[in-house]
């Protein structure tokens, strides 16, 4: 039995919930090993430093500051407390505890001395799986520079990246662009610890029959005759919102297409705002909902939006694919040129993609996606899921990386 000691930022209070992390942890408890979860909690929940225990998984709550929906410096600040923080409760509840493998994710990055101290303590493993480019993608953003008085925290998070790249045994990047970027401006780095590890999933038929499609739409409003393209997620900077609403403003006059933007996020208002003044008659905007919600609402939809700020260098990846292809909708993607997304639903033949500066090019994807066999797509993305992202095959190319059977 090995123990896994895996590190995030995702609130957990049990590993038996649907996402690509609980997914993958669930395969060692599956085998037998036992999983240790440290999970920060904003103090803003009144949770104090706890441990909850599960059959073969204990999960560590650590009371932090805020991190989520609050602003940059106090955002920053609660990123630098954190490591003394983690490691002062790791060895409070699991200082008898023998770790045989360190996992992480980014975002944060802001984990290189807890990985260190267990490397240390316990000779452990290291994995990183590299989910986000910080803090690049934030100067891509002008949220951070490289010069000037932003430039202080710039080259703190610069440093902590470095560490976190250099105490990694072994790097998984989400797509072989990743690879190539990371190697390109880390060149300290043996490129022989980087390869593939793609976001993942326990697969699941999330699509539904015609009769619960109709039950929905009328649910929410949407038309039953209609082509129906969704947008659900985030809606901050990284999404682009200004590129999102000049896309909208082409299409208000398309009676074959319907918009549904489904999400929550710094940049909500906006798209509020454009919905009051214009009042489309095609469109609706919709506040975050609860996931089952969310997931049988988006199943009863036709395509999948997603969309990335076109001033990213950094290639992102974005998760939100998986949920499409679970719910077998075909991707119209518009990205900045650096993400290789875009090749990937191509090539895969379940999907469409443009750049996100260009408005004329979204609308004649809308136009390809509504004279398009939707139903030999669907085929093509389940094929292309079952190949290439399932969480038992992500967790057996780990340990395959690292040696063990």
């Amino acid at each position: 039995m090995k123990n896994i000691l895996f590190l995030s930022f995702i609130k957990y209070k049990t590993i038996n919930v649907h996402d690509f992390y609980a997914d993958i942890l669930r395969n060692y408890v599956k085998d037998g090993h036992h999983v240790y979860v440290v999970t920060p909690v904003e103090s803003k929940y009144g949770i104090e430093t706890s441990v909850l225990k599960e059959t073969g998984c204990d999960i560590l709550q650590v009371k932090i500051g805020g991190y989520f929906n609050v602003n940059s410096i106090r955002k920053g600040i609660t990123l630098i407390e954190i490591e003394h923080q983690v490691i002062s409760a790791i060895k409070k509840y699991w200082s008898s505890v023998k770790f045989d493998m360190v996992l992480y994710a980014t975002p944060p990055i802001s984990f290189a001395k807890v990985i260190q101290y267990i490397k240390k303590r316990d000779n452990a493993i290291s994995y990183l799986m590299l989910k986000d480019i910080f803090p690049q993608n934030a100067v891509d953003l002008g949220m951070m520079s490289k010069t000037g008085i932003k430039s202080v925290l710039y080259k703190y998070f610069r440093k902590q990246e470095k560490q976190l790249y250099c105490y990694s045994d072994r790097i998984g990047c989400m797509s072989q662009a990743n690879v190539d970027y990371v190697i390109k401006h880390n060149p300290e780095i043996n490129s022989s610890k980087l390869e593939i590890c793609p976001n993942c999933i326990e697969p699941q038929d999330m699509s539904i029959s015609p009769e619960e499609r109709n039950k929905l739409r009328r649910k929410y409003n949407i038309p039953l005759d209609k082509t129906v393209f969704v947008y659900g997620g985030n809606l901050g900077k990284p999404q682009g919102i200004p590129f999102i609403i000049e896309c909208l403003k082409k299409q208000k006059k398309n009676s074959d297409a319907y918009f549904l933007i489904v999400g929550g996020g710094t940049e909500f208002e906006k798209l509020q705002e454009f919905f009051n003044t214009e009042k489309p008659e095609n469109m609706k905007l919709m506040s975050k909902l609860p996931k089952d919600d969310y997931d049988r609402m988006v199943a009863a939809c036709d395509v999948g939006l997603i969309f990335l700020d076109h001033r990213f260098t950094i290639p992102n990846f974005p998760s939100r694919l998986l949920s499409y292809m679970q719910a077998k909708l075909p991707v119209l993607a518009a990205t900045d040129p650096n993400t290789d997304i875009g090749e990937v639903i191509s090539q895969g033949g379940f999907g469409w993609w443009c750049e996100s500066n260009d408005t004329g090019a979204f609308s004649e994807l809308v136009k390809k996606a509504l004279e398009a066999d939707l139903n030999e797509m669907k085929t093509n993305e389940t094929k292309y899921l079952m190949e290439n992202y399932t969480a038992n095959m992500i967790y057996k190319n780990i340990n395959k990386s690292i040696g063990w059977k």
